[in-house]
């Protein structure tokens, strides 16, 4: 006789079903109310779980999923952080973005739990800003089908309970939803070569040396710093910024893991020289080099998420 799962069983669930939401939403504040309130409703459904009928994750998700499209149906389409389409010329400053218009950062430790090599390297794709930013460009059912079927493995069956759809209605969705992101981003960089470079980043920059950080950026590197709408492009450019401004002269940066990728904590100092969370700052890849970096501005009180000291 198969005993009825409880807090314990759900609980388990809650990095699984923190990927799923963050996927569908793009946010962190959103992501996290959609889990807590996906495990209150689960838990309070817990004696209509029939085990016979569908596996608990399967049924928790179908609860985060209603959750999730819930959520989307008041909520707008969240942009790329990296997207320098709409930002103007380089170098000018706009008008801040409102809250909820970018895609924000997340640590990977929250989103996946895949210990073989293989699937990491899928789970860790699937939480790259670019891609989640990508996924944004879906409708619901056609994000939903992709995350579900392509990214955590559920049968067509299960994916079609979870979104209470038909086969033939996921199928549909799926499909589209492939062609729609078909090319979608670069080739992964190795996490060797992806450390090597934060790493020599980290060096050039704290010691402000042009000519070391125009070598780990790519060519046609960008640099966006959310939700203020500015950008700049081209290596050169960007490292004698990075490396010149008097605002970054004291600053120092120490590498954590944003959405499965490498990223930094910047630390600027206060007035009395303690050196305090500035800001997150998240990395793309690109031909081995560094292709974009992003400046999530606003983020200060988020480091103990990531796993960064408050003071160094």
């Amino acid at each position: 006789m198969t005993s009825t799962p409880g807090a314990m069983e759900l609980e388990a669930l809650r990095i699984p079903l923190t990927g799923y939401c963050y996927r569908m939403l793009g946010g962190s504040s959103e992501t996290e109310d959609a889990v807590q309130e996906t495990l209150l409703r689960a838990f309070r459904r817990l004696d209509t779980f029939d085990p016979a009928r569908a596996r608990l994750t399967t049924w928790a998700h179908r609860i985060a999923h209603n959750v999730c499209v819930d959520l989307l149906r008041a909520s707008g389409r969240r942009a790329s952080p990296m997207d320098i389409s709409e930002l103007g010329e380089p170098g000018e400053f706009g008008e801040p973005a409102a809250p909820g218009t970018y895609v924000e950062p997340m640590p990977g430790s929250r989103l996946t739990t895949a210990t073989d090599p293989a699937q990491r390297i899928v789970e860790r794709e699937s939480i790259r800003l670019a891609f989640v930013a990508a996924l944004q460009l879906l409708t619901p059912p056609q994000r939903a089908a992709l995350i579900l079927r392509d990214v955590l493995s559920f049968s067509a069956a299960e994916t079609a309970e979870i979104m209470d759809s038909s086969a033939a209605a996921v199928d549909s969705a799926l499909h589209r939803a492939r062609a729609t992101l078909a090319g979608h981003g670069p080739a992964p960089t190795s996490e060797a070569i992806a450390h090597e470079l934060a790493e020599r980043y980290v060096r050039a920059f704290e010691t402000h040396d042009v000519d070391a950080l125009v070598a780990v950026l790519h060519t046609d590197v960008t640099t966006s710093m959310p939700p203020v709408r500015w950008w700049m492009r081209g290596a050169a450019t960007v490292a004698s910024l990075v490396a010149a401004s008097d605002a970054c002269a004291a600053d120092r940066l120490l590498v954590t893991d944003i959405n499965g990728q490498l990223g930094f904590g910047q630390y600027r100092p206060d007035d009395t020289g303690v050196l305090k969370p500035f800001a997150l700052v998240a990395l793309e890849f690109r031909d081995e080099r560094i292709g974009h970096t992003t400046t999530f501005l606003g983020t200060a009180e988020r480091f103990a998420e990531f796993g960064l000291p408050t003071r160094l």
